[in-house]
């Protein structure tokens, strides 16, 4: 097999090449390599090259439905047992996992050859992927823009031809975001579907779920029946799938009805693009048959970011805290991480439980919503993929912030709320081009990105669909049924098929 012949298979096949005989696991990972060797200093999507543990791997025997494929993991959370998991973070690259992470455990388990982390930015902090310690990833469809994040690393060796498809996880949005930037499909599995153990009980409150980025809808239905199912010591049993999703999957869905939105949750500019990709992708599901009409769930959009932004600012002070207590310190992690850890320790006991407790509304009206409707339709993200720092502080309040940190003030002002302005304006900042992905992490549903529009500019821009808790199959019966009537498999960026 040649690398055009690689680039031409999704993982399904690569791994039906593999029983077939027509190549061998050790020649597929040679050739991930070489496309690697190519696009590394275009995109740096990989922070951790694990060429010897594949080797270790292919001297095993092979066995499972991805026998032989290449793969990658992300740096978050995908522990591997002897190797740093290092968030995209100096502070933690010398903390080394004792075990692999269940999900970990199961990709191999499943013929999956790991040679190599992904890069994302600190902590899995941001729809950017820009880390300190190990640089920023670029788009490969155009490196002066970001591949999302917070697994941009993920998506840009998909997008790159490096790997048919690679491991995610998505707190936030952070399968979809980069998925929508990097025109590749992108599903986060409903809450507690796929375990976080043993390193995790519910990571995030159970707001992030462990999935696959994936250029064709079956390798990621395969995929997750891979990972799905509870482990021994998960807080709580999920629901068995009850169907093979790899086959299930096959069918066309019944006539489904589906509401649109494409108003920010937040009150924030969507651009014209983006509406244009949903209007686009509406004629595309009438075509199909489905009816399609604007509807928006009774959900407070502001009231479901501020507690999305305080769980994500606790959860940020207490991995802090973790690293510290293993010596990291605290100077080695990155200015909006400090920043973060000391909002999150300036949250009250109270104040955190308080948010919390509004998960339960907003998971109520959303199934309200689903009592009338199968799937939820929104742009993915509110704008093309942005240019590298175009998200960030200004200079000035990266340069307060950084002084009131030292000085120990950060904290004492925010508890007595003097900084509520200006944290108001970062939060705002933040969310503004990804308003959207927030809502399925709270409420725990499954959600996806379809790569079904690229931008006057040649940039892609997924659309996002949220279904029912525990309604992956209907998704992916959707999404194989868009993907047939407008196929995006072939659609890579120019450079990367060999010349």
């Amino acid at each position: 097999m040649n690398v055009l012949e690689y680039l031409q298979r999704d993982a399904v096949a690569l791994a039906e090449a593999v029983r077939a005989g027509e190549t061998t696991a050790a020649e597929l990972l040679q050739l991930a390599l070489k496309q690697s060797e190519r696009a590394q200093p275009r995109t740096n999507a990989i922070c951790r090259l694990m060429e010897h543990e594949a080797r270790g791997q292919l001297a095993k025997p092979a066995t499972g439905p991805f026998t032989g494929v290449p793969f990658l993991i992300k740096d978050c959370a995908q522990d591997y047992a002897g190797l740093p998991t290092a968030y995209g973070s100096k502070a933690l690259s010398g903390v080394v996992a004792g075990a692999h992470a269940h999900v970990v455990r199961r990709y191999l388990d499943a013929g999956l050859v790991i040679f190599g982390k992904t890069n994302l930015p600190e902590l899995a902090l941001k729809g950017v992927s820009d880390s300190r310690a190990f640089g920023r990833v670029n788009n490969p469809w155009n490196p002066a823009h970001t591949p999302g994040g917070s697994s941009g690393g993920a998506a840009a060796a998909v997008a790159s031809g490096v790997v048919p498809m690679a491991a995610g996880n998505d707190g936030g949005g952070s399968i979809r975001i980069p998925a929508a930037c990097c025109g590749l499909f992108g599903l986060k599995p409903s809450r507690g579907l796929v375990s976080s153990g043993p390193g995790f009980a519910e990571y995030w409150y159970g707001a992030s779920s462990e999935g696959v980025i994936s250029r064709s809808v079956r390798d990621t239905a395969l995929a997750l029946d891979v990972i799905a199912g509870a482990e021994p010591g998960d807080p709580f049993l999920c629901a068995e799938p009850g169907v093979v999703f790899a086959n299930a999957a096959l069918r066309d869905p019944p006539r489904l009805r589906i509401g649109i939105s494409t108003a920010s949750p937040i009150g924030t500019e969507v651009h014209a693009e983006a509406k244009l990709a949903v209007d686009n992708a509406v004629k595309l599901l009438q075509r199909l048959g489905h009816e399609v009409e604007e509807a928006t769930p009774d959900i407070d959009g502001a009231a479901l970011a501020t507690s999305f932004l305080h769980i994500y600012f606790g959860q940020v002070a207490a991995l802090v805290a973790d690293a510290r207590a293993k010596g990291a310190k605290r100077e080695e992690f990155e200015l909006l991480t400090r920043v973060l850890a000391t909002l999150g320790s300036a949250i009250s006991a109270g104040a955190l439980t308080t948010q919390l407790l509004k998960w339960n509304g907003f998971a109520r009206a959303l199934a309200r919503f689903h009592a009338r409707y199968d799937m939820l339709l929104t742009p993915t993200l509110a704008h093309p993929p942005i240019r590298h720092g175009e998200g960030d502080p200004s200079t000035a309040e990266q340069t307060l912030l950084d002084m009131l940190d030292r000085v120990g003030l950060l904290g004492l002002l925010t508890r007595y709320g003097l900084l509520d302005g200006m944290i108001d304006k970062i939060a705002r900042d933040s969310l503004q081009y990804v308003p959207f992905t927030q809502l399925a992490n709270l409420t725990g549903t499954p959600a996806m990105s379809v790569p079904l529009h690229w931008t006057a500019d040649g940039l892609p821009l997924g659309v996002q669909f949220i279904g029912r808790l525990g309604d992956e199959l209907r998704l992916l019966q959707l999404a194989r049924q868009l993907e047939q009537a407008q196929p995006w498999f072939a659609r890579l960026p120019d450079w990367v098929m060999p010349s």
